[in-house]
């Protein structure tokens, strides 16, 4: 049995609708709103069941996860599940997938949580998730003397991921304006970009320089000289909605910034109506003078951000379940095979272009 929490998004529905095509096993579909909960679950093409649960009663989280394999999780706010879930998941003897969490969650669970032989795996998404899988395609058998990093388009936010967006400040999620420049965070060597035309993205853009945490562990890992990454949005509209609630706002609690949320939805859907939707991945190496030949450039092509994250989810689930990762408490960008994950994603219809040269 598939447990699978959150089914009625966007991220859920795709999930849903690939692990059951993959034949991966049945589903059990949960979520407070057992009606659209029951109509996925009616729609599958493999068996699947539909329960009412809510994240925040401990009974009826246990009572969901019990007799489930894997348990994977598409529910949010992911900053204010953290490690909530995948505890229950290994209480009742399963693994656990979910769509966020980074390393907030993942810090949170000790050697002493993870029961033995047990699998965890967190940011199974396009951010992060993607965003640091597929540029380590770029630095395979050799270290690069740079790598850039430019992700986001015109997405419509949900109130849900607005207040994720709103939640990811601090040491566990990136530093803005830095840069990774040997072997270390270099804070305040980057400005933003904007209206500047980039490959893949249709209209000019604007890029605000965010180091993540993922993208710091991806400098770390490839051996990169210097790592440059960047959110990117089609105006200022999102930056500055983001902006003037993180200065309103007197803590970092979801119940703060829940309120806030709506600001930053009409910020999306203003941009998202001007210019349609759209989100694109761009990573770009420059290789050390004599380094291997390898490819310089990776680029992903989507209308929708969410349903490619439940693209993504699936094929985490598929990877726990087949073995492919060990037990333990992973990040998805360092524990998928970016080669298998390409390989599939270019098969899927929701992933518009997918080039690696």
């Amino acid at each position: 049995m598939i447990g699978l929490l959150g089914g009625t998004g966007a991220v859920g529905r795709t999930a849903a609708q690939r692990i059951a095509a993959y034949g991966l096993g049945p589903l059990r579909v949960g979520g407070r709103n057992l009606t659209g909960a029951a109509d996925l679950a009616g729609s599958l093409t493999a068996p699947a069941h539909a329960v009412r649960v809510d994240l925040n009663d401990p009974a009826e989280l246990a009572a969901f996860c019990d007799g489930c394999r894997i348990v994977v999780n598409c529910a949010g706010p992911t900053y204010q599940i953290l490690d909530t879930v995948a505890r229950a998941a290994f209480a009742a003897g399963a693994d656990y997938v979910d769509i966020g969490g980074e390393l907030a969650a993942k810090d949170a669970l000790t050697s002493r949580d993870v029961a033995t032989g047990r699998t965890a795996m967190f940011s199974a998404g396009v951010m992060p998730g993607l965003s640091g899988l597929l540029p380590r395609l770029l630095a395979k058998g050799r270290p690069l003397r740079r790598l850039d990093v430019y992700v986001g388009g015109a997405a419509v936010f949900t109130p849900l991921s607005a207040v994720d967006a709103l939640l990811t400040r601090g040491p566990k999620f990136g530093v803005p304006m830095a840069a990774w420049r040997d072997g270390r965070v270099a804070p305040n060597t980057l400005s933003p970009l904007h209206q500047v035309r980039l490959p893949g993205f249709p209209v000019p853009v604007h890029a605000w320089p965010y180091l993540t945490t993922e993208a710091q562990t991806l400098a770390a890992d490839t051996g990169a000289d210097e790592v440059r990454s960047y959110n990117v949005f089609v105006s200022n509209r999102l930056p500055e909605a983001l902006a003037a609630v993180w200065a309103d706002a007197d803590d970092t609690r979801p119940a703060t910034f829940a309120p806030h949320a709506e600001t930053v939805v009409r910020a999306s859907q203003q941009d998202n109506a001007d210019f349609g939707a759209f989100y694109v991945m761009l990573f770009t190496a420059r290789p050390h003078p004599g380094a291997p030949p390898g490819p310089a450039r990776v680029l992903l092509k989507a209308v929708d951000s969410y349903a490619v994250s439940g693209v993504v989810m699936a094929l985490a689930t598929r990877a726990v379940l087949a073995g492919s990762v060990p037990p333990g408490v992973h990040l998805a960008a360092e524990a998928l095979d970016p080669d298998a994950t390409v390989a599939a994603l270019r098969d899927d219809p929701l992933v518009d272009e997918l080039i690696v040269e």
